[in-house]
This record gives C-alpha cells, structure tokens and sequence, in this order.
C-alpha cells in the first residue's frame, strides 16, 4: 500500500471517535459513548486532522462545532461506518442469505399480517423476519429493505408490484354518536364531523361521489394511522371511512357501528412491493408466494 493511500485510509478508531464527537458535539458525551477518556478522545481526532491535514473542529469555550470541511466529511463517515457495521453484524450472524427485511403497514400489519406469520415462520424456520414500519413510498436501498406492502397504485419507481387486495371502505362511528347523529341520508354526513388519514386525502371525495353527492367539507381531524382513526371514532369525535376488514373486533364487539350502510372499494389497494434488485432474492420469493396464497384465501372467504 503506497503512502497515499494510508493516508486516505484512517484507522477505524479515529474515525468513531470523529462521529460520535460530530453527533454528539462534545467530546465528554463522545468518551462516554465509546467508554474512552475525554483525553484519548481528543487525540484520536487531533491525529484524524492531521493525517488528514485539514481542521475538522472549531474548539472554543462553549465546546467544539464542525468546521465545513468537517460537516461535509462527518455525512460522508457516518453513512460509511453505518454500512460498515451492517455488513460486520451480517457476517458475524451468518443469516444475511436467509433474512427477509420487510416494510409493513402498522395497521395491516397488527391486523392482518402478524396473525397469519406463525404458518410462514412454520413453513420456513429457516428464515429470519425482520420487521419496519413505513407508510408511503422510500428508498429501499438505502433503508436496507428488500420487501414492503403497500397501499396505494402499483407505480412504485425502479420495482416490481404484486396485488394483494381491495378493500371495503364505509363510514363508521360510535354507537352513542350516531344515537345523537341520527344518519337517514348520505347527505346527512356531510354536516358532521368527519376524521380523515392523511395519507388519504381524497378518500371522502371518493365515497360522496358514489353516492351521488358533492359535499363541501369543513375543516376536520387529520390522523397517520388508522388505528388513532379508529380511536377517534370510539371516542365520539366524528365519523371515518375505514377499511372493514381492519376494523372487525371494533365491529364484533360494538364498539364502533357502520354509520350508513353504503361501503365502497377504496381507490387505493395492498401490494407486494420489490425492488428490481431483489426480486430474485430468495426470501422474497418464498415469502411473496406464500403472501399470494394467503391473500387469494382471504379474498375467496370475504366474498362468499
């Protein structure tokens, strides 16, 4: 190795010692996350400069902050360092081969999913399951995701999308609600309080034009997830569409009541989402057949 590249190459050691002072912006906060003495951590970066020849830190009584040269490089390592680790934990657990890092919905994936991963995990013991929570579309690269379900169209960029299902959507609320709110008419609903998911902005348009209206809607609740929805609605806040088939303890028990009995296939359905460069992979293969197959048993009993 020439000299060069040595110097291009700084230990492992300074490098942490850089990021966690970077991160944390003070070299006591650093000595304690990496069990250091606030000594050994200031020579680590003072040998990191040098070798490097540049300032990285401006040190001065209320602590130490970033130079510009040492913002753009802290980006630069801490992305370095993240990836380093993940590759060490890969091999040190020797599954990487066998893992499936799959992005669910927090709804769907309380309510239908993780009910129904016991006879996957049976079938196949062999692969482990990770499990993150995302809503709407992202970068599957750079969170280290090789699968996601997602509601939405089917246009996902650079990856390959498979249908799951529809859903049913109708207004709901609670039973002591609707008692004060007596619903006669669809129109009827376009006068009260009406909770929306902002990831579904349009979703009471969709349904006032299925049933013929045009209904100008005043200004409401917005929620992320349709389980704070569903809360809203026991708690007599208003009236929501919701997905039926997410709901249906809240249904069983009395919690919540159908509104008006008029529901709607929502615009929007469930895929299986891959990026182009994992399709092949082996637990996504396995696992999206294995979803196919529960989804196609799913849909076969809702419609009978």
């Amino acid at each position: 190795m020439t000299s060069l590249s040595r110097k291009l190459l700084p230990s492992t050691s300074a490098l942490a010692a850089f990021d966690s002072v970077a991160r944390l912006g003070s070299f006591s906060l650093a000595a304690d996350e990496l069990s250091l003495t606030q000594g050994a951590i200031s020579r680590q970066v003072m040998s990191l400069e040098e070798q490097l020849g540049v300032r990285l830190f401006e040190r001065g009584a209320r602590g130490v902050s970033l130079t510009r040269e040492g913002e753009t490089y802290a980006k630069a390592i801490g992305i370095a360092l993240g990836d380093i680790r993940s590759a060490s934990l890969q091999v040190m657990t020797k599954t990487h081969a066998n893992t499936l890092n799959l992005a669910v919905l927090p709804t769907f994936g309380t309510r239908w999913l993780l009910p129904r991963i016991p006879k996957f995990v049976a079938a196949h013991p062999e692969i482990t399951l990770n499990f993150a929570t995302r809503i709407g579309q992202f970068d599957f690269e750079k969170e280290g995701l090789d699968m996601a379900i997602h509601i939405g169209q089917p246009d996902w960029p650079a990856a390959e999308s498979v249908f799951l299902m529809d859903e049913m959507v109708a207004p709901v609320c609670s039973p002591a609600f609707l008692a004060s709110h007596p619903i006669a008419r669809a129109d009827d609903i376009a006068g009260l309080a009406l909770l929306h998911m902002a990831s579904r902005p349009g979703a009471w348009d969709h349904w006032f034009k299925s049933v013929g209206i045009v209904a100008h809607q005043t200004p409401a609740m917005r929620f992320e997830q349709f389980s704070s929805v569903a809360q809203a609605c026991i708690a007599g806040l208003g009236v929501a569409l919701m997905p039926l088939f997410l709901i249906e303890s809240e249904l069983k028990s009395g919690q919540l009541v159908q509104a008006f009995d008029h529901p709607v296939k929502s615009p929007s359905s469930y895929y299986a989402v891959a990026p182009l460069s994992r399709i092949n992979h082996g637990p996504v293969v396995l696992f999206r057949r294995w979803l196919l197959s529960e989804s196609e048993t799913f849909r076969a009993q809702t419609a009978g």
